[in-house]
């Protein structure tokens, strides 16, 4: 079935994609929950970081502190890590209205400043702050 609905998908047949889910009544792929059943019992978790360009999703075992997951990004950023600022996804999307800013969210109150001993959030909006290895300028990413 998930072969059929991406073959479709990718050839962009709207009509057959329709057809074959509605052979399903309303039941959808199991992808998505197949997905979080793996993440929940791996003990894993997500959060992301957003710039002009792109929205990056990452990966961190459940419990990651702040450092930990700034590591998964590069080390340099675990062995620099001066702070986080981030907020929770449910937060961003209540706050924005459709916006791709953090500025609402930052006049909700809802933009936090966090340290070292922070443990990241499933789902955490994170922009961490660091100092470049070797004793550079401050790096943001």
């Amino acid at each position: 079935f998930e072969e059929s609905l991406a073959v479709l998908r990718k050839a962009e047949d709207v009509d057959g994609e329709k057809a074959l889910l509605d052979t399903l009544n309303g039941r959808g792929s199991v992808l998505p929950r197949l997905v979080k059943c793996g993440y929940k019992q791996l003990k894993l978790q997500y959060y992301f970081t957003a710039g002009e360009k792109e929205v990056r999703c990452w990966t961190i075992p459940e419990g990651a502190t702040a450092p930990q997951a700034a590591g998964v990004i590069h080390t340099d950023f675990e062995a620099g890590f001066i702070k986080l600022e981030c907020c929770s996804f449910d937060d961003f999307i209540a706050s924005n209205k459709g916006e791709k800013s953090m500025a609402s969210v930052k006049a909700a109150g809802k933009y936090r400043q966090e340290g070292k001993t922070y443990v990241v959030q499933d789902g955490d909006i994170c922009h961490f702050l660091f100092n470049k290895a070797g004793g550079g300028k401050n790096m943001k990413k």
